[in-house]
């Protein structure tokens, strides 16, 4: 059987500042998506909802907690979500529902991005948010990388369900 070529689904991942959480769930996808063989088929960004970090590196705990789980964050710089986001994404998915507050309302009438909470993809733990780790301990960063392990585990599950579609 014969398969469908379908274009890449583009994935934004979504927190406050874009130094924390977002970076961290962007790298955890790209590596879960390699390691299925689905690099190809998933292109994923990170954005935060405020600009205050606009062009600085990942936060040096998230980059060093990361590292240790096998996933760079180094190279990823911060950005702010633009409006055109949604239309370029076919997901734009929130760690928070402050931060899913404020992607509806940076939203364009005419989005069609699928914008959402990450942790609806999870399946081991029954938490809706990825709690924010910077003014906390170390141990708020292996909290944020357990749920968003499971929450790429589960969308990428979810995606690898319309990727490989076989031919009619």
């Amino acid at each position: 059987m014969s398969q469908v070529p379908v274009a890449p689904t583009r994935i934004l991942m979504v927190c406050m500042g874009n130094i924390c959480r977002s970076p961290t769930a962007e790298a955890v996808l790209r590596a879960q998506a390699a390691l299925r063989g689905l690099a190809a088929h998933v292109e994923v960004d990170s954005a935060g909802t405020h600009g205050w970090h606009a062009g600085e590196p990942p936060d040096p705990r998230a980059q060093a907690h990361g590292a240790r789980r096998g996933y760079d964050l180094a190279p990823l710089r911060a950005r702010r979500v633009q409006a055109d986001d949604f239309a370029r994404f076919h997901y734009v998915l929130a760690m928070d529902r402050d931060n899913l507050a404020n992607l509806r309302d940076l939203q364009p009438a005419d989005a069609t991005a699928r914008v959402d909470l990450l942790m609806r993809f999870a399946s081991r733990h029954r938490v809706d948010e990825v709690p924010d780790p910077y003014y906390g301990p170390a141990a708020g960063f292996e909290r944020v990388l357990d749920l968003i392990e499971d929450a790429c585990d589960g969308l990428l599950t979810h995606l690898a369900r319309t990727i490989a579609r076989p031919a009619p």
